[in-house]
């Protein structure tokens, strides 16, 4: 096993969930969930793109070109369809990394067959501070170079660089995602004229709300873009769709020693984390005490946490009885979740594909790419680092 940044007792963290878990399980059922183990999907693992570090993200443009952030090196990287390897932005200036933050989400404009635009979630240092902002690059028509035109949301604290999680999605109707962690400052997640531990829906041309958003009438420009509110440090977004079920987008949240979460997210909703006075870590992740209705998770891992961070739904006939199911990348237990949850989003139960178990350490995210694979990035603190390409076995 590779070593990844948490430390030698991942092998030992790892082995115990897959063999054991009826430890993880649904808070929306007063009894522990098996997994439906004889449903398992064998699979075929290869690295794609080797020698990175800390990939953070990872999309692709339509002619399958697939971009990567490596969020300390403050870079953009592509890899061809044919196999060439690009750098297409090293350390741009204004974009700064520390501790947790640095280059992360990535996401590609739903019309870039016109508009050759990308986004991305990054820290940014000037002569007038620090924090995290999502920008708008134009990529040149040859895709040698990645260039920020526009800034798109600014504002998103940074307090020494912790709990800093930012993932941009699109939904299929154009609006933007954002994830922000709380910056390690208990008030923020519960104050709505911050734009800290919350999930943002944001018009990608604008900047501005996406119209209908739950607080659009507010006077206060940050508090109108505002989706969801009450979270620690969202590290994935996920949209689900399909024939009876309720599209939407879910979020896969770190928890601090207890309870990391995957929520589905509704408009206004308050997820309920409150670590205050000061930043007190054994605060529940979903506090009932406090005024309104605060929703719970759809899955918490209870303890200890698995290090819940990127997170898609997986597509296509070719995952057989996998398909429609959560695919889930953790840190601290070097393994992939595949989840099941049924059509009204109740927790069913889950598996951990063995073939990558421990086997290359930290993983970041997962994404699904060309011909429904499914792409999973490392993060090692000490690396090596990939992507590698994961598809059923033949």
């Amino acid at each position: 096993m590779r070593k990844g940044g948490y430390g030698p007792t991942l092998a030992c963290l790892a082995l115990a969930l897959a063999a054991a878990p009826a430890g993880v399980h649904a808070l929306t059922s007063s009894t522990d969930v098996e997994p439906a183990g004889d449903e398992a999907v064998a699979l075929e693992v290869t690295v794609d793109m080797a020698d990175l570090d800390r990939p953070w993200d990872v999309a692709f443009l339509p002619d399958k070109t697939m971009l990567v952030t490596e969020r300390d090196k403050e870079r953009i990287t592509a890899l061809l369809p044919g196999g060439e390897r690009r750098v297409l932005a090293d350390s741009p200036e204004g974009v700064w990394h520390r501790s947790e933050t640095g280059l992360m989400g990535l996401a590609v404009s739903p019309a870039f067959d016109t508009d050759r635009t990308i986004y991305a979630c990054h820290g940014w240092k000037d002569d007038a501070g620090r924090d995290i902002r999502v920008t708008a690059w134009a990529l040149d028509a040859a895709t040698t170079s990645a260039t920020i035109t526009r800034t798109v949301v600014t504002g998103i604290e940074i307090h020494g660089g912790k709990h800093a999680g930012c993932r941009v999605r699109f939904d299929p109707a154009g609006a933007l995602y954002v994830s922000t962690g709380d910056a390690r400052t208990g008030p923020l997640p519960q104050d709505l004229s911050s734009l800290n531990g919350k999930v943002l829906k944001v018009d990608p041309d604008t900047g501005g709300p996406w119209p209908g958003n739950p607080y659009e009438d507010s006077t206060d420009p940050d508090t109108r873009l505002l989706w969801t509110y009450g979270h620690r440090n969202p590290q994935g977004l996920a949209y689900r769709s399909g024939p009876g079920i309720k599209d939407g987008m879910w979020s896969a949240e770190h928890g601090p020693t207890r309870d990391d979460e995957i929520n589905k997210l509704r408009a206004g909703a308050d997820y309920g984390w409150n670590p205050v006075p000061d930043y007190f870590e054994d605060a529940p992740m979903t506090d009932h005490s406090l005024p309104g209705k605060q929703r719970d998770a759809r899955w918490s891992s209870g303890f200890p946490t698995v290090a819940t961070s990127g997170a898609t739904w997986l597509d296509g006939r070719r995952w057989g009885a996998w398909d429609g199911r959560l695919a889930v990348a953790t840190l601290k237990a070097q393994q992939l979740l595949v989840m099941d949850f049924d059509d009204s989003g109740d927790f069913v139960g889950l598996e951990v594909p063995p073939e990558l178990l421990g086997t290359y350490g930290d993983l970041r995210v997962p994404v699904v790419g060309p011909h429904n694979g499914l792409y999973v990035s490392t993060d090692n603190f000490d690396g090596p680092d990939y992507i590698l390409k994961v598809v059923p076995a033949d």
